[in-house]
C-alpha cells in the first residue's frame, strides 16, 4: 500500500495493538483528538478508551508513568507532543527508564516506547523545533530510532514496541506528509542498530538521517557525483560498521544533520571515522549542519536548515581538498 510516514506510524500502532493487548497508548491529546499530527487517529474508537488515554500536560508524568507500566507487564507506548516538550521528563529517562536493566542486574527491564514528532522545517514556535537526538543517544540504556522514509517509519516502531529495552522513536516532522512510499500492509520489523544504503558509491560517502536525508539526495543528484549516500536510521545503537566500511572505500566523508553543530551527533561520526579509518581518508571530513542558535522563527527558519546550495558546497569542499 503506499503510505505517508504519518500514516505508516497509525498502521504500525494498530497492528501492534490488535496483535498485544499489553500495548497502550497514551499522551496529551491523543485519544479524543487523534494527536496534533493525527498520528493515533482511530485508535480509541478501536481499542476503546482503557488502552488509548489522554493525560495532562506533563511529560515527567507521561514519561515516569510509562516507565512503571514497562516494568509491570505492559507495553506502553508514550507520544510527547514535540520533542522540545521532552526535557522535563529528561530525569525519568536518565535515572529510571535506561538503567532499570543496569539496575537490577538484569531481573526487571523497561520495554517502552516513547514517540515525539521532532526537527526544524514547519514554521513552529519554539520549543517545537528542537533536534536533539545527540543528547538521547548519549545515554547508555536507551535506544534512538530516527526513520526517514514510510516503510521504516513503520518497521521501526514495530520493532520498537517488540524492544525489550527503552526506546526513543524520533519522528521526522517536516516529512510527515511529504510524500507516499510502498508499505507493506502486513505487520514486520525493521532491524534497530542498522543503517540502510539509499545510494552506492565511490567517491565519497555522505551521511545522514531524518528529514535531512531528501536535501542530501538532491544535492548529490544536482552535483551528479558518485557518492554513497548512508541513513543512519538509528543513532543508538550506532551501525559504526557501515559507516566505517564506507569510508573506508570511498576515502572522504561528508556529515549532514539539522542540530545544531558543536555537540552535534557529527561529532560522534568524526571520532568513530577517525578511531577506525584515519588512514584511509584522503580529505578532512566535512559537516553541514544547523548553526549554533535556537531555531529561528518563520522567515529565517529556511536559512537555519541545511539545504541543497550548502550540501553541495560541502560536496565539492571534501571532493577538491
Amino acid at each position: 500500500m503506499q503510505e505517508t510516514i504519518v500514516g505508516a506510524i497509525n498502521d504500525a500502532l494498530h497492528s501492534e495493538m490488535d496483535a498485544d493487548e499489553r500495548v497502550l497508548i497514551f499522551g496529551e491529546d491523543i485519544a479524543e483528538s487523534g494527536g496534533v499530527f493525527r498520528a493515533t487517529d482511530g485508535l480509541k474508537e478501536r481499542f476503546g478508551d482503557d488502552r488509548v488515554l489522554d493525560t495532562p500536560l506533563s511529560e515527567i508524568a507521561i514519561v515516569g508513568g510509562a516507565a512503571g507500566l514497562a516494568m509491570y507487564g505492559y507495553r506502553p507506548v508514550a507520544e510527547i507532543q514535540f520533542s522540545g516538550f521532552l526535557p522535563p521528563a529528561f530525569d525519568q529517562l536518565v535515572t529510571h527508564a535506561s538503567r532499570i536493566r543496569w539496575r537490577t542486574r538484569g531481573e526487571w527491564s523497561a520495554p517502552l516506547v516513547i514517540r515525539t514528532p521532532y526537527g526544524a522545517g514547519v514554521k513552529a514556535l519554539e520549543h517545537h523545533s528542537e533536534s536533539l537526538e545527540g543528547v538521547y543517544g548519549h545515554l547508555p540504556g536507551l535506544k534512538v530510532v530516527v526513520p526517514s522514509t514510510p516503510r521504516d517509519a513503520k518497521g521501526l516502531l514495530t520493532a520498537a514496541i517488540r524492544d525489550p529495552d527503552p526506546v526513543l522513536v524520533m519522528e521526522p516532522k517536516q516529512i510527515y506528509r511529504s510524500f507516499r512510499d510502498e508499505v507493506p500492509e502486513e505487520s514486520y520489523e525493521e532491524p534497530i542498530g542498522e543503517a540502510a544504503i539509499r545510494r552506492e558509491g565511490s567517491e565519497l560517502s555522505v551521511i545522514s538521517w531524518g528529514a535531512m536525508m531528501y536535501p542530501t539526495l538532491q544535492a548529490v543528484e544536482n552535483l551528479g557525483v558518485d557518492a554513497e549516500v548512508i541513513d543512519l536510521r538509528t543513532i543508538s545503537p550506532l551501525d559504526d560498521e557501515t559507516v566505517v566500511e564506507s569510508v573506508k572505500k570511498t576515502g572522504r566523508a561528508l556529515i549532514v544533520h539539522e542540530a545544531a553543530r558543536t555537540g552535534g551527533f557529527g561529532s560522534e561520526l568524526i571520532a568513530c571515522i577517525n578511531d577506525r579509518a584515519l588512514m584511509y581518508l584522503k580529505a578532512p571530513i566535512e559537516r553541514i549542519t544547523g548553526f549554533d542558535v535556537p531555531v529561528p522563527l518563520l522567515s529565517m527558519e529556511d536559512y537555519y536548515l541545511p539545504n541543497p546550495p550548502r550540501i553541495e558546497e560541502g560536496i565539492k569542499r571534501v571532493l577538491t581538498a
